[in-house]
């Protein structure tokens, strides 16, 4: 697994979290079920003043990447943060068996990151795929870890933007479901 880890000047209380992965939704179902088959190939955080991703490398990792998550994830600061929360909190359910209840970045549920990036105009942070989640996970999938390393981290900045812009909300309410 890759570590990448850095110093970042941040003035929020709380931890960002965002994850990159792998897999396709199951849309036979409405709630968390429909997050089953993804799994996380990168965990990013940003908190306190430093900024931190670890990165699978294959499959096999898999269950390293999720032992990490479950082992740092209760030592970082709450209240926790994501932009679209609903797909952490699904897929850390599924991958980690826990329930991790999130303040929510977007204004309303499905708002694009990237527009709300251009609205507030918020830079890219050398983000090498402008935002596109799906070209990260193409890149993780054929071995372009750095790149795919390089987009986490810009989302984690560009989400850290968000909080510091507009604050953020309660989370929509999520149904839990094996």
């Amino acid at each position: 697994m890759f570590e990448h880890t850095e110093k970042i000047e941040s003035s929020f209380d709380g931890c960002i979290i965002d994850l990159e992965t792998t897999g396709d939704f199951s849309n036979d179902f409405r709630d968390c079920r429909r997050y089953v088959d993804i799994k996380p190939v990168i965990f990013g955080y940003l908190m306190d003043k430093e900024l931190v991703i670890k990165c699978r490398t294959n499959k096999e990792e898999v269950a390293h990447l999720n032992e990490y998550i479950s082992s740092v994830v209760n030592e970082l600061d709450d209240p926790f943060y994501a932009f679209n929360a609903d797909f952490e909190t699904c897929i850390l359910f599924y991958q980690i068996n826990q329930e991790i209840i999130f303040k929510e970045l977007n204004s309303k549920r499905y708002e694009k990151k990237e527009d709300v990036v251009r609205s507030l105009g918020i830079e890219q942070y050398g983000d090498p795929f402008n935002g596109d989640g799906y070209k990260c996970m193409r890149a993780w999938e054929s071995g372009n870890y750095e790149d795919a390393i390089k987009h986490n981290r810009a989302c984690l900045l560009k989400e850290r933007d968000i909080l510091l812009n507009r604050g953020s909300r309660k989370s929509d309410k999520i149904v839990f479901r094996r």
